[in-house]
């Protein structure tokens, strides 16, 4: 199990970090955020990358990295914290290729780590008894 949590806390800090360089990017230059055009965004309610930016930076940087910090202080409900932002930026990626109506291997690949940290999350959660419910150990002890 100490493999999940190492690869839980790379994972957050890996997306925290892009999250954060990508966010500041946006929020510093709202109108062409590292070379991107704002006419990507037509489809969208936004005029700028300036909420979208600030969304990046708070919830899928920070909330990572503070996630991260979290497994390293050894919280005890930190699965479910890992978890919330495994599926936020799972949330993330499929509202951005809704609304920018393309998928690049990025949105791929950023939305299968976001489905591997919940999934390692929910390992985490039921080896230490707190998944809900416990739905496997009852299937389990029933057999």
């Amino acid at each position: 199990m100490r493999k999940a949590y190492l690869i839980l806390i790379a994972l957050h800090i890996f997306v925290g970090i892009g999250a954060l360089a990508g966010g500041l990017a946006a929020i510093m230059d709202p109108i062409h955020p590292l070379g991107v055009s704002v006419e990507l965004l037509e489809h969208s309610p936004f005029d700028s990358f300036l909420i979208p930016g600030i969304i990046l930076f708070t919830v899928i940087g920070l909330g990572n990295i503070l996630s991260a910090f979290m497994f390293h202080i050894r919280l005890n409900y930190q699965g479910y914290i890992s978890s919330f932002f495994g599926w936020a930026l799972v949330v993330w990626i499929v509202v951005q290729c809704i609304m920018l109506r393309s998928v690049v291997f990025l949105h791929v690949l950023y939305f299968l780590i976001g489905l591997m940290q919940a999934a390692l999350a929910m390992a985490v959660l039921y080896e230490q008894r707190l998944f809900p419910a416990n739905i496997f150990r009852s299937l389990k002890k029933s057999k």
